[in-house]
């Protein structure tokens, strides 16, 4: 079975060809924002709209297939979800690349959250600078 229509089926989604051609596209990129979704999207399938874009990817996001991650200052972007992680996000070039959380920033984060009573459900830390191609 490949791989996005079990991650549908996982989350009680139907799939189709829309879901399938978004996870693709988010897949192949990582991080990416509705537009350019819908740019590749509609070179493949050229009758789909933008509108079909957004309803499907709100769906998949309240379904915890996508994970939205907000930008300052700029659109969200999303990507499949997966453990959590850090995002550094390039305020030059707008790329996020994923850092792994260690267990010392999780132990810190969790510290944070006990000392204010508040029961952590996922970590979502966003780092700004620029990245190493654009520093060049």
């Amino acid at each position: 079975m490949p791989i996005h229509t079990k991650l549908l089926k996982e989350h009680s989604l139907k799939v189709t060809f829309q879901r399938t051609q978004i996870l693709d596209v988010i897949e192949k990129h990582g991080h990416i924002a509705i537009e350019a979704i819908y740019d590749e999207v509609s070179k493949i399938h050229s009758s789909l709209s933008l509108a079909t874009i957004y309803k499907n990817i709100v769906t998949m996001v309240d379904r915890g297939v996508l994970r939205e991650v907000p930008i300052a200052g700029d659109k969200s972007k999303y990507e499949i979800k997966k453990d959590d992680h850090i995002h550094l996000i390039c305020k030059e070039c707008s790329s996020v690349t994923d850092q792994h959380l260690d267990d010392s920033t999780i132990s810190t984060t969790q510290n944070i959250a006990n000392s204010s009573s508040f029961a952590v459900e996922h970590r979502e830390v966003n780092l700004y600078g620029v990245c190493r191609d654009c520093s060049a």
